[in-house]
């Protein structure tokens, strides 16, 4: 009955997490990988996990398992939908809270209407450029590896989508706002783009990924809950 149970995630299984903050991506596939190995008792199996989210984000990861990790880049492909918290009136070099503010500027001229208006401007395709404290390659290193030793170097643009955006709420100098995206793109990046259209800068302080094509977070384990499913296979077992 052991092997019946352990068959479910080599055979493959999709599963829906909810990722922690400050956890990486790897190390919530390293977690699964190692509560599957230890309550089974089973030496490898293969885990991976389908588009990568920032230490500082929170919610919905895809993590395969087994032959399931064949899909990986099928869900890859697929639109994000995302909540972020925007804050007006400084900059910081991540664009995002990883790294010290490093620029302040006033943000007496923001009206919700004026954020909004500037906001919708950037809906549909476009070229973007993703942030130095990213983890694209660069001569097969990751671009964050050169942005800690305040080494430069010269990332391309990539083409994007901003399919939605909409301005939920603005108290200035933060802003709560929903984007749908498609793969590849850096919401830290709308965060500056942002902030420059509306001459006053911008960081992003909070994200949290809500679905991956019709997979949403509501649907998604905790580990704490993943570690009870365990448990039952485990006892179904006998």
């Amino acid at each position: 009955m052991l092997s019946e149970k352990i068959s479910v995630f080599e055979e493959g299984q999709l599963l829906l997490f909810n990722k922690p903050i400050y956890w990486t991506s790897f190390d919530l596939v390293n977690k699964v990988r190692i509560m599957i190995r230890s309550t089974f008792g089973i030496k490898k199996i293969k885990v991976g996990h389908a588009g990568t989210l920032d230490p500082l984000a929170t919610g919905l990861m895809i993590i395969c398992t087994g032959k399931a990790t064949k899909r990986i880049e099928e869900f890859r492909d697929l639109d994000k939908e995302y909540i972020a918290t925007f804050h007006f009136g400084e900059t910081t070099p991540s664009y995002d809270l990883e790294t010290e503010v490093n620029g302040r500027f006033s943000t007496s001229h923001l009206t919700h209407e004026l954020v909004e208006e500037k906001m919708k401007g950037f809906l549909g395709e476009q070229q973007q450029m993703p942030p130095m404290h990213s983890a694209k390659f660069i001569n097969g290193r990751r671009a964050y590896e050169f942005a800690r030793k305040g080494i430069e170097k010269e990332l391309k643009p990539v083409d994007i989508n901003f399919r939605e955006i909409e301005l939920i709420s603005f108290l200035n100098p933060d802003a709560k706002i929903r984007v749908i995206c498609s793969k590849g793109t850096y919401i830290r990046s709308l965060a500056r783009d942002l902030g420059d259209a509306l001459k006053c800068g911008c960081y992003l302080s909070g994200l949290e990924r809500i679905s991956i094509g019709e997979h949403k977070l509501s649907d998604a384990l905790t580990l704490e809950k993943f570690e009870q499913y365990l448990k039952q296979l485990q006892q179904n077992r006998y």
